[in-house]
C-alpha cells in the first residue's frame, strides 16, 4: 500500500497577503509608538511655548521710574476728565464740546489700564502724597491750581471755550513731558508704549486747541 505524505503548503497569494498584513501592522504599531513619543514631547515644547507668550514681555521688568508714571499719570488723567466734563452746558463751541469727549473717551480706559499695572506690580494705586495738593499745583507739571479750575467752572460760552483751551494747552503740555520721561527712564515696554501714545495723541490735540484759540 503507497502512502502519500500530504505537505501543507499555502498557496503563494494567501502567503504573500499574510506577510504583508503583519508587516503592515508592525509599521502601524511602530508609527503610532513614534506618534505618542513624539506628540508627548511637543506637548511639552508647546506648553512651555504657551506659557511664554502669554507671559507679558515686560513682566518682571517695571522699575521705579514706571510706577511714578503711572502713579502720577493717573491723577493727571483724573484732573483732564473733570476739566471735559464741565464742558457739558458750559462750552458753546462745538469742536471743543467734542475735543472735551475725545479726552474723556480715551484717557478714562487709560486710567483704569494703568490701575491694572500697578495692582499687577503690587505698588499702591496712589503715591501717598497728598492728592488735593497734586490737584490743585502740585509737583506734577501742568496741573491747574484751584484758582484754575474755580475759574473753569464759573466760565461759559466763549469765555470758557477760550480758558477750557489755554488751560487743557498747559495740563497736555505737562502729560507730555512726564511721557517723555517714562520713554527716556521707564522698563516696563507697555508703559512705555503708553506713553508714546501720550505723546502722539496729546501733542495733535495741542495743535487743534491753539488752532481753536486763534479763531476765538
Amino acid at each position: 500500500m503507497t502512502v502519500y505524505k500530504r505537505s501543507f503548503r499555502m498557496p503563494l497569494h494567501r502567503g504573500v497577503a499574510v506577510v504583508g498584513a503583519i508587516t503592515a501592522a508592525s509599521l502601524l504599531l511602530a508609527a503610532c509608538g513614534g506618534s505618542d513619543t513624539s506628540g508627548a514631547g511637543n506637548e511639552g515644547h508647546n506648553s512651555a511655548a504657551t506659557q511664554e507668550s502669554t507671559k507679558s514681555p515686560a513682566a518682571g521688568a517695571s522699575n521705579d521710574a514706571d510706577v511714578a508714571f503711572a502713579q502720577s499719570m493717573i491723577v493727571h488723567h483724573q484732573q483732564a476728565l473733570e476739566m471735559s466734563e464741565l464742558a457739558d452746558g458750559r462750552a458753546s463751541d462745538q469742536e471743543i464740546k467734542t475735543l472735551a469727549g475725545q479726552i474723556e473717551k480715551a484717557q478714562d480706559p487709560e486710567i483704569k489700564t494703568m490701575q491694572s499695572w500697578l495692582t499687577s506690580w503690587g505698588k499702591p494705586v496712589s503715591s501717598g502724597m497728598d492728592h488735593g495738593g497734586m490737584n490743585h499745583g502740585g509737583s506734577m507739571p501742568g496741573m491747574m491750581s484751584e484758582k484754575d479750575m474755580s475759574d473753569l467752572m464759573a466760565a461759559k460760552g466763549t469765555d470758557f471755550d477760550r480758558k477750557f483751551a489755554e488751560l487743557m494747552i498747559a495740563h497736555h503740555n505737562g502729560a507730555i513731558d512726564m511721557a517723555k520721561d517714562e520713554q527716556k527712564n521707564g522698563g516696563d515696554a507697555a508703559a512705555r508704549k503708553l506713553a508714546d501714545d501720550v505723546i502722539k495723541n496729546q501733542s495733535t490735540e495741542v495743535k487743534q486747541m491753539q488752532a481753536i484759540l486763534d479763531r476765538l
